[in-house]
Parts: structure tokens; sequence; C-alpha cells
């Protein structure tokens, strides 16, 4: 299994980091992001910006969040947008 380290800083989730995420989903099958304290975390905003993610993500994922952790699983190989064509 693949896994990645992410960090989501003080700007938050940007259109920017969604993107990388995306793009990182293509060839690993987990991501670990850290929300960093520049970010304004607390539990409830954490696990907010987890369902914010699995929202705009292009992959189907499973999240689970672990203190200050987000913890994507890639579910499909396929991208939501192409899945649907098949």
């Amino acid at each position: 299994m693949k896994v990645m380290q992410f960090q989501i800083g003080k700007l938050g989730l940007t259109e920017e980091v969604v993107k990388t995420l995306d793009f990182v989903l293509k060839s690993h099958d987990q991501v670990r992001i850290s929300a960093l304290k520049a970010s304004g975390r607390d539990r409830n905003s954490i696990q907010s910006l987890a369902d914010e993610i699995i929202r705009r993500l292009n992959y189907k994922c499973a999240v689970r969040v672990i203190g200050f952790k987000i913890i994507l699983s890639k579910l499909s190989r396929v991208p939501k947008n192409k899945s649907k064509a098949l």
C-alpha cells in the first residue's frame, strides 16, 4: 500500500489543495493529512474539513479522523466522473 503524507496550513482547503490531493490519489492508496495549528484547527473543524475534502475529490474515498489527522483511503481506482460513464 502506498501512503502519502500531506499537510493543510493556514490557507485551508483551497482549489490547489484539492487538485493536489486528486493527483496524489492517482498513484497512492492512502493519504494522511495533518491539519497544522495555523489552520485554526479544533475537533469540530477537522470533521467538517474531512467532509468537505470527500465532497470535492474526484475519487471515492473512505475517511477517518484521528485527532488532528484525516486519513483518506481510496476505494476505487477510477475517478468518480469516469466511473459514471462506464
